[in-house]
């Protein structure tokens, strides 16, 4: 399989019915109820072929997560499927498996022509994505290639050139090649929405319903988010046909896996702390996140100078440098990766013992998904924020995200210095808004130039 990897941005828009969205979100509302988690199966009662089932269980799966219990079957019905589950709990797998399946007879695509596509909104997780369908179809005689930005067009247009059974994309560099003549979406059966909220995070609403009026309307379409918010149910009404709806988990109960510890710092000793935790826990690998990308190659050379080995993966990294860090980080030649929120999709390490805020995140629901790395696949989690006073905004709107408030705990030789307390001075009436008093100071009278020559 040939991985390729730009993000050319164009804007586009197709209308919304208001009147459909008002109709259909009671529907969505309504029949949107959390799922218990079912009893014990293997993959074989889920409907999977036979090649697939010898695949996933010579990879060491044994039974499936409740999304994939969920999910395959309703998929290999071609339904469309609305999925709402956390990071890390298998949704990768479940709509790659029946994807795979769907596909597995169909006859070659024709020429720059596609049957499936899958849309992510990072270059990251479209690498991933695509290294998960490699070894589920090492079996099957099913092409996949992945295009996103940062790298060259041409080796892309080439692997298009002959048709590909499944095409993972970011829709910057979709609606680009698609521009160039280079895809035909006249033979697409399946569209996959990966991690659709953050799609929408990143501001590709305009591309996504642009892409939408490109493909043909008699398709399946699969929509997965780690939320479920108003503008979700929005795209899912302007893209969906009557779904099948399931939610497995909320933010709440993936969060409940993790340990959260808030460490009160100065802002100047962030660094100078997080070097101290990492010294003196045995991490076998940490995921640090700022809120910047200066920040980021900032902490990146303090790490290295006090002996750490850190790499830095953010978007003014160029593509090659952020796939050798996340390989280092990967095999475990890098022990502490720093990244940026924008990064943050797309890092999948098994059993990563923790995540490190330097900075807090703006948006609250960003924090979910920092710590959202760590806590994966039922396993129990570490994540460290490092709090300074300049954060209280931010604290407190992470706070009533997650419903309960962080007890501070105060690393030793790292307390933070009093904030000195804010002296009001009584400000006089004539202070604060003037004194309007005649003066009564006599002036000179001033001499006129013209007197002044005629003397």
């Amino acid at each position: 399989m040939a991985l390729l990897v730009t993000a050319h941005w164009a804007i586009y828009r197709k209308p919304i019915n208001n009147a459909a969205i008002r109709t259909h979100t009671t529907y969505y509302e309504t029949s949107f109820n959390k799922l218990q988690t079912p009893s014990l199966m293997s993959f074989s009662a889920l409907g999977l072929c036979s090649t697939l089932l010898r695949t996933v269980t010579a990879w060491g799966y044994t039974q499936p997560s409740p999304i994939q219990k969920e999910a395959i079957p309703a998929i290999l019905s071609g339904r469309d499927v609305i999925a709402i589950a956390q990071t890390g709990t298998g949704k990768t797998a479940s709509f790659a498996l029946p994807v795979l399946q769907r596909l597995a007879n169909q006859p070659r695509p024709p020429a720059n022509t596609i049957r499936a596509l899958i849309l992510t909104p990072t270059r990251e997780l479209a690498a991933q994505v695509a290294r998960s369908i490699d070894t589920y179809s090492q079996n099957m005689n099913i092409r996949c290639t992945a295009v996103f930005g940062g790298v060259r067009i041409e080796p892309q247009k080439l692997a298009l050139e002959n048709g590909v059974e499944i095409l993972i994309a970011t829709p910057g560099r979709l609606v680009d090649l698609y521009e160039q003549g280079v895809i035909n979406f006249d033979h697409l059966e399946i569209l996959v929405l990966d991690e659709a909220d953050r799609m929408l995070d990143f501001g590709f609403t305009d591309q996504l319903n642009h892409i939408q009026s490109l493909l043909p309307e008699q398709r399946q379409t699969l929509l997965f988010s780690a939320t479920f918010t108003q503008d979700i149910k929005t795209l899912a009404i302007s893209m969906l046909n009557t779904p099948h709806t399931i939610e497995l988990a909320t933010a709440h109960d993936h969060i409940d896996r993790i340990t959260q510890t808030l460490h009160p710092v100065d802002k100047a000793r962030k660094h100078a702390l997080l070097i101290h935790l990492i010294n003196r826990n045995d991490w076998s690998q940490i995921l640090v996140f700022t809120r910047t990308k200066r920040a980021a190659d900032c902490l990146k050379k303090e790490l290295i100078n006090a002996g750490i080995v850190a790499d830095s993966i953010h978007a003014n990294r160029t593509q090659q440098a952020r796939m050798l860090a996340l390989e280092g980080f990967r095999n475990g030649s890098v022990k502490v990766l720093i990244g940026t929120d924008l990064a943050a999709r797309g890092i999948d390490i098994e059993q990563l013992p923790c995540v490190i805020n330097v900075d807090l995140p703006y948006v609250p629901e960003d924090y979910i998904h920092r710590i959202g790395r760590t806590g994966r696949a039922s396993h129990s989690g570490l994540a460290i924020s490092l709090y300074s006073d300049d954060e209280s905004k931010q604290l407190k709107a992470i706070e009533r995200l997650i419903g309960r408030p962080f007890k501070p705990k105060i690393v030793t030789g790292f307390a933070p210095k009093p904030t000195p307390p804010v002296v009001k001075v009584k400000e006089e009436e004539d202070d604060l808004y003037g004194n309007f008093e005649a003066d009564d100071t006599p002036k000179r009278r001033r001499k006129s130039n013209a007197r002044k020559k005629r003397r």
